[in-house]
């Protein structure tokens, strides 16, 4: 009796534990990061790239809430699209500023790549306000033409209680060459 007793104990405090550990949406099943699971690698990696553009993605890690005192936290995701049916873009730089401009953090230390029509995401959780209201993701991205036309995108979304609110920002180019 006492077995079972210890037992049950020991299941039910392994299933607390593990209930606390915070998930990770930017793991793969396999538990890779996301971005990293893109990174060129071998002979692609000295691909050059006839066209080069910045895009300026505006996030809201929060947003005002009837007074300038109060914020409602939103979780962002960071959607970058390769809308091209036969040709691959390069993500070079995905850097996430915070409202003073201020660099919060670089998610990218290799080029990516991203083959026809494939998308990624990137979850900033709603507990990070290290951007706040006025954060931004700046990404440098390439390709074999300026015909190619990804979409760079945001979508901020949170829930309290019976309130919800969601919205997306596009982004805009601000260097092209």
């Amino acid at each position: 009796m006492q077995f079972n007793q210890n037992l049950i104990i020991l299941f039910f405090l392994f299933g607390t534990l593990s209930a606390c550990q915070p998930s990770n949406q930017n793991v793969n099943e396999a538990g890779e990061d996301i971005l990293k699971t893109h990174e060129v690698q071998g002979k692609i990696k000295n691909i050059k790239t006839e066209y080069q553009d910045t895009i300026y993605v505006p996030v809201y890690s929060d947003i005002y809430s009837q007074s300038r005192d109060q914020r409602f936290l939103l979780t962002a995701t960071l959607s970058i699209r390769n809308t091209s049916m036969t040709d691959s873009i390069y993500i070079k730089a995905i850097d996430y500023y915070d409202t003073g401009g201020d660099l919060v953090r670089k998610y990218t230390e290799k080029t990516l790549f991203l083959k026809p029509l494939e998308s990624i995401d990137y979850v900033v959780d709603e507990e990070d306000k290290s951007g706040g209201a006025g954060a931004n993701f700046i990404i440098v991205w390439g390709a074999k033409s300026d015909k190619i036309k990804p979409i760079f995108e945001a979508v901020m979304i949170s829930t309290r209680g019976q309130q919800g609110i969601s919205f997306i920002s596009e982004g805009v180019s601000i260097s092209r060459k």
